[in-house]
């Protein structure tokens, strides 16, 4: 056609040409139309190639020639729908992202939502919990005063028989007081000398009597059927520490003081003491026999001593005890008198052996032993007859005269001596085990187990499962009443207002220290005043340790808290194992402390004398550092020069010097006892020497008095002040004495053996005993010793503590150190060995005692010996030793010392209890491995293996089956140990059908009233009660107390004779009316006895009858006679004649403000008590100023900032909101809140109870938050307690003390009883 084109596609790919390949040069073009138009710079370059490329093709053709219209209108269409495009694709990611913001959004909401509806589901369940536990908490109340409801009846029904029961005694005393009385008419008739009875407590039934240290037994139940008279009931307010009896709504001093209505069951069984009680015949844990003979009885004295006397000796040391005898022979009688009459006066028995005559010599001591015998220790006489011969008249006169008084038991022996030993043998074993140490071995004991049983038996039944140290506490005792000894006060009245402040200070304060210099008289001070708060504040309960010589078992931190916190434990009414292990002991001992001073509202002091003698003392005694509760002193006495750097900052009482005034008196005192008269020149003499710091102290004074007293008027006084002037301290003026006693010695011999018994105790553990002294010197004989310890005792070298001869201060035995052992370590390394070797020696002979297990370990520790330590402890018999009697602490040092942890030494014990029993064969010795296995189960539950201890529990069940019997009382010891395990372990259901099966046993072998059953009963009470069974657990607990007091009358001995006399004499003068105090005091105390048991007619009676006697008596305007009107107020308070009370009540108060003073406790319960009346009667206008009279007593006698003034400011904000006066209620709360988080901390049950009245307060005057607020801390309080406490209700006395809550105040029934809590 004259044109062609071609078009090649660009390299974008924009169109495709098809060539003609028919026509050559001049084909036409045909195009495919795209949809997006190419550019013209690419077009004019696809034509220029195009020409170039085809050599028939066009040349130099134009762009106009060849674009199309149709492709430029492509062009701009793409650049339009380019430009829609891009707008579109903006537009869609904007609403991409607000869609992706939208999400975000959304997603935080949902999490929003969900964290609230699980913050409302853990809110719902947690009201939905407090609704389930006050309901609970509603039931238990409901139980609780059904069971009340339901022992008062039973407990009126008892107290009935108690009635009767003392009604038929009085009848029984009168009937045998006119046959006594008819019986000395006819016997002065006769014209016989009749003895004063006050000389003699005595009667012909003088075995059946009551001990004087059982007399706390009278009252550890719960029933009043049986309980004792009112004589016993003078000693409750010695015996028992409990919450005021304030509490309730009757007013009593005297023994009910501590009572309340309440707690009434709970008060008598807390009185189930655990302390051991010891007899009055021991000396010092010694069963002393002392023995007069003539030349005549001189062969049965010898083979008594040679072959019966180990024997005694063996049966004592089973028993925990020491024997001793002391004969002094017929040449030495006149030059020891002293000597001797202070054995007599130590001894426990008194044997008198006579034949035909009785030598003048000996009259004066048989008369003192015999005649003169004020605590009617056992006697015994022994009279060998002959055919055809007659005793000489002194011999028949003194048989007559003591056999008259009943005040020997009589041997009339026909035969030869040697069956005569034995006789005296029998009757002396006899005395020993019923008389001295109060045992009665039972007929299944006697024939089944013997010795080895009557060594375990007493310790069983009277302290139970309790690891509680007899020798201990007895040292602790006897420490204690040597502080106390002295008769001079050396000025302490300074000392003692100072320590009566601390007492009455408010809280918190930390301890105080009394310092003083070594001997400056820092235990005597603390005795006496430990004396003085006994007599005048018998609401207040004392703890005290008295720390001996370092390294000591009375220094050993473990056992000191061990023994602090089973004290608490025996105030504290709660039934709880006690561990044993010395950290958890440490954490313990304060949890004890707080749960004490909860419920005790008197004061609680602690007195620790030495402590800085305590090995580690700021470690172990940290909780002296914490805050103290708010009634808790602690009072602990160093020397100035060891006292820690750390206590230093404590309020400190320093002992001043012994001014002239004192030194003159004490060595006066001194020198007046032996009648010495010192001359005013040498007064003087000793006046200017005593100035010093180190000639002034009380303990240097005393020796230097003792020692011009010991001259006498035989020496020279004045060369004996010479010598003692140039004594400038303690330590050189002991040595002065010790060369005196030297000096007096009449031989070499026994100068050596002074000296040698003197490094024997100071090497000891704890001391040495007389009997373990004559049995590592043969050569020394009892007369010998006796002379010598009597010497050194006199000058305050040496003491008794428990049976063991220890020095007296620390001065003497740092004297003996240097005096007798400055020769190197050498010579106490030959002492100690010596030692070592003697208790060996006993151990190699299977006997094992308490002695032997104190000293042995404790020497191979010090001499460093691991290995001989370590196979001492393996000697299962030494560490059943230790454990039993509560050492677990010193056990477990022991063994730590060896290298080895809890799992190995429980497997070595096993490796050895497998070794021993390869090697037991017989009976015997089967029982014996059944016992150690026993041992062994029970040290691992205190180690807390438990599981690792039912299997041995479990083999010596089996062992004991096997060996004895089924049905034997051992069998039944060890299901008491197995139930025990699984006690801990929360096994109820075993526990309790095996505690059955030993209860089953023990009724079945000793009968139904022996202290075993009352044991298993007693386990039994505390099962039930841990799964709160109160009813069953009360009734054991009833039962077990009536069988323990019948056992402890049984085991009564002579010295109770006077109580059960004066308890008679006082029942007599009852009956016939007699006017006295006492008879109106005794009256009162049935009076309130009585309305304890709501037998309210019956306590009127008594009531209005004391209230006549002492109007008699005293006058109408006595306190006495307040008291009884309070009383009779109370009662007519709970019988609603509210109108008779309110004028008794304010006579009563009349009464007391004109006697007592402004802040007497009685008057302040009178104010109360009448302001509560007020209340009740709705005369609040009248009870106002009441209730600011009772703060402000209170204010007075404790201080602005004590917990009691607080309860009376809530009691006073409760009363101004019955008064519609919130205004003046609201600062009343906060100071007492303010004074109770001072006082006791801000999570105390107390501050929680003043939150809960405050948030009532804020309630309803509409500020919700504050009130909310409020409550929520209540609360929290609320569940910290529950979880102290293990879940268990608080008692009211360990709450809010008399405060009343809010919330019953604003109800309808204003006063309840329980609302002063």
């Amino acid at each position: 056609m004259g044109t062609a084109s071609s078009l090649v596609s660009p390299a974008g790919g924009v169109g495709e040409v098809i060539e003609d390949t028919y026509g050559g040069g001049g084909g036409e073009a045909c195009e495919i139309p795209v949809e997006v138009k190419p550019k013209a710079r690419l077009l004019r370059g696809s034509l220029r190639r195009v020409g170039a490329s085809r050599p028939g093709g066009l040349i130099g053709a134009s762009f106009k020639s060849t674009a199309s219209v149709q492709e430029l209108e492509c062009v701009a269409e793409y650049e339009r729908l380019k430009k829609e495009y891009e707008i579109f694709r903006v537009s869609k990611n904007n609403e991409v992202a607000s869609m992706v913001k939208k999400e975000a959004k959304l997603d935080r909401e949902n999490k929003r939502l969900r964290a609230e509806l699980q913050a409302l589901q853990k809110t719902y369940q947690k009201i939905l919990r407090e609704k389930e536990s006050a309901l609970e908490a509603k039931y238990q109340a409901m139980e609780r005063a059904a069971t009340f409801e339901h022992d008062r009846d039973k407990v009126k029904r008892q107290f009935k028989i108690f009635r009767e029961t003392k009604e038929n005694e009085i009848q029984d005393l009168l009937r045998a007081k006119r046959e006594l009385e008819a019986k000395l008419q006819r016997l002065q008739a006769q014209g016989i000398q009749v003895f004063d009875p006050e000389e003699s407590d005595s009667d012909d039934n003088c075995t059946d009597v009551t001990a004087t240290g059982a007399q706390s037994e009278y009252w550890n139940g719960g029933a009043l059927g049986s309980e004792p008279s009112m004589g016993s009931m003078m000693q409750l307010q010695q015996s028992f520490r409990g919450p005021e009896f304030a509490h309730s709504s009757i007013d009593v001093e005297g023994p009910f003081a501590n009572i309340n209505r309440d707690d009434w069951d709970a008060a008598v069984a807390s009185l189930l003491q655990v302390t051991p009680l010891f007899s009055h015949s021991l000396w010092s844990n010694t069963v002393r026999c002392f023995i007069i003979s003539t030349d005549e009885t001189q062969p049965e004295v010898d083979i008594f001593i040679r072959n019966y006397s180990p024997k005694l000796q063996r049966i004592c040391e089973t028993m925990g005890y020491f024997f001793q005898v002391v004969h002094f022979p017929a040449e030495n009688e006149r030059p020891l008198k002293d000597v001797r009459k202070w054995e007599i006066e130590k001894s426990s028995l008194v044997i008198l052996l006579l034949h035909l005559t009785l030598p003048s010599c000996l009259l004066e001591d048989c008369e003192e032993a015999f005649l003169r015998n004020p605590e009617e220790k056992p006697r015994l006489i022994y009279h060998r007859k002959e055919d055809g011969r007659v005793s000489s008249v002194t011999v028949q006169q003194l048989i007559e005269q003591i056999s008259y008084m009943n005040k020997a038991k009589m041997i009339d022996h026909i035969g030869s001596v040697e069956e005569g030993a034995y006789e005296i043998y029998n009757c002396v074993e006899k005395i020993i085990k019923q008389d001295i140490l109060g045992y009665e071995m039972t007929e299944v004991e006697g024939k089944d187990l013997g010795n080895k049983e009557e060594s375990t038996a007493p310790e069983e039944v009277v302290f139970g499962d309790v690891l509680w140290d007899a020798h201990d506490e007895q040292e602790q005792m006897e420490a204690f009443q040597q502080a106390s000894n002295s008769t001079c006060e050396l000025g302490f009245e300074k000392y003692f207002e100072r320590l009566n402040d601390l007492v009455a200070a408010p809280a918190p304060i930390p301890p105080l220290l009394v310092s003083g210099g070594p001997g400056s008289g820092k235990s005597l001070l603390l005795s006496k005043w430990i004396q003085l708060q006994q007599k005048h504040s018998p609401n207040t309960l004392i703890l005290y340790h008295f720390v001996g010589r370092p390294m000591s078992t009375s220094s050993e931190s473990a056992l000191i808290i061990k023994r602090l916190t089973l004290k608490l434990m025996q105030h504290s009414w709660l039934v709880s194992p006690l561990t044993l292990d010395p950290a958890k002991l440490l954490e313990e001992f304060p949890r004890w402390l707080e749960k004490l001073s909860a419920r005790h509202q008197g004061s609680i002091i602690i007195i620790i004398d030495s402590i800085d003698q305590i090995q580690q003392a700021e470690k172990h005694m940290k909780w002296l550092i914490d805050p103290l509760p708010v009634n808790v002193r602690v009072i602990v006495s160093v020397n100035v020069e060891t006292c820690p750097q750390a206590w230093r900052l404590w309020p400190t009482l320093h002992l001043d010097p012994l001014n002239s005034k004192d030194v003159k008196s004490l060595i006066s005192a001194e020198c007046n006892s032996v009648n010495v008269k010192l001359t005013k020149e040498q007064e003087k003499k000793l006046e200017r020497h005593c100035r010093s710091a180190t000639t002034c102290n009380a303990l240097y004074v005393t020796l230097l008095g003792k020692t011009v007293a010991c001259v006498g008027n035989t020496g020279n006084i004045d060369e004996t002040l010479q010598q003692c002037f140039q004594c400038q301290d303690t330590v050189s003026l002991y040595r002065l004495v010790l060369r005196s006693i030297q000096e007096s010695l009449q031989s070499d011999k026994e100068k050596g053996l002074l000296r040698e018994i003197l490094c024997v105790i100071g090497v000891s553990h704890n001391g040495v005993s007389e009997s373990e002294l004559m049995e590592l010197y043969p050569e020394l004989s009892s007369a010998v010793l006796a002379s010598l310890v009597h010497s050194l005792h006199k000058m305050c070298l040496l003491t008794y503590g428990c049976g063991l001869l220890k020095f007296q201060h620390l001065q003497a035995w740092e004297m003996v150190r240097l005096e007798y052992m400055e020769e190197g370590e050498n010579v106490v390394s030959v002492y100690r060995q010596k030692l070592v070797e003697y208790f060996t020696m006993q151990l190699s002979r299977d006997r094992v005692t308490w002695r032997s297990a104190d000293e042995l370990p404790w020497l191979f520790q010090q001499q460093g010996d691991k290995q001989k330590l370590h196979k001492c402890l393996l000697n299962l018999f030494v560490s059943q030793n230790l454990y039993k009697r509560g050492h677990f602490a010193e056990l477990l040092s022991y063994w730590q010392l060896v290298g080895k942890d809890k799992s190995s030494m429980a497997a070595e014990y096993f490796d050895s209890l497998k070794e021993y029993e390869k090697s037991c064969e017989g009976e015997e010795s089967m029982i014996c491995l059944a016992d150690l296995y026993e041992t062994l189960g029970r040290f691992l539950k205190d180690l807390g293996l438990l599981s690792q201890a039912v299997a041995p529990l479990q083999r010596s069940l089996e062992i004991r089956e096997t060996a004895l019997d089924p049905d034997h009382p051992r069998v039944a010891q060890s299901l008491h140990q197995l139930a025990g395990v699984y006690v801990q372990w929360k096994k109820f259901g075993n526990a309790e059908q095996l505690y059955k099966q030993a209860l089953e046993i023990s009724e079945n072998a000793y009968g139904a009233e022996h202290p075993r059953v009352a044991r298993e009963l007693d386990a039994l009470a505390t099962l039930y009660q841990k799964q709160n069974k109160y009813e069953q657990a009360e009734q054991l607990r009833k039962k077990s107390f009536k069988i323990r007091q019948k056992a402890a009358r049984r085991k009564g001995s002579l010295c109770g004779f006077a109580l059960l006399r004066q308890r008679a004499l006082q029942l007599e003068e009852l009956t016939l009316g007699k006017d006295t105090p006492d008879n109106a005091r005794t009256l009162n105390e049935l009076g309130v006895l009585y309305y304890l048991q709501n037998n309210l007619e019956t306590a009127e009676l008594f009531l209005k009858r004391s209230l006549e006697m002492r109007e008699r008596v005293l006058g109408p305007d006595h306190p006495d006679c307040a008291q009884s009107l309070n009383n009779l107020a109370a009662l007519y308070n709970e019988k609603k004649h509210y109108d008779k009370a309110e004028e008794l009540y304010e006579k009563a108060l009349d009464i007391r403000r004109r006697a007592l003073a402004p802040d007497h406790p009685s008057l302040a319960y009178t104010v109360k008590h009448l302001a509560v009346l007020y209340k009740k009667m709705g005369k609040l206008d009248k009870a106002v100023p009441l209730y600011e009279l009772a703060v402000e007593i209170r204010q007075k006698s404790f201080g602005p900032k004590h917990p009691s003034v607080a309860t009376a400011l809530v009691n006073l904000a409760v009363l101004y909101c019955q008064m519609k006066k919130q205004a003046e209620a609201l600062p009343l709360y906060e100071r007492a809140l303010k004074i109770y988080e001072d006082s006791f901390g801000h999570m105390h049950p107390r501050v929680g109870e003043t939150l809960k009245n405050l948030a009532v307060l804020s309630y309803e005057g509409g500020d919700f938050e504050k009130a909310a607020e409020l409550y929520k801390r209540a609360m929290e309080i609320k569940e910290a307690e529950t979880l102290l406490i293990g879940g268990k209700a608080t008692s009211r006395h360990s709450l809010s003390g008399d405060t009343f809550s809010l919330k019953s105040a604003l109800s309808p029934n204003i006063f309840l009883e329980h609302g002063q809590r």
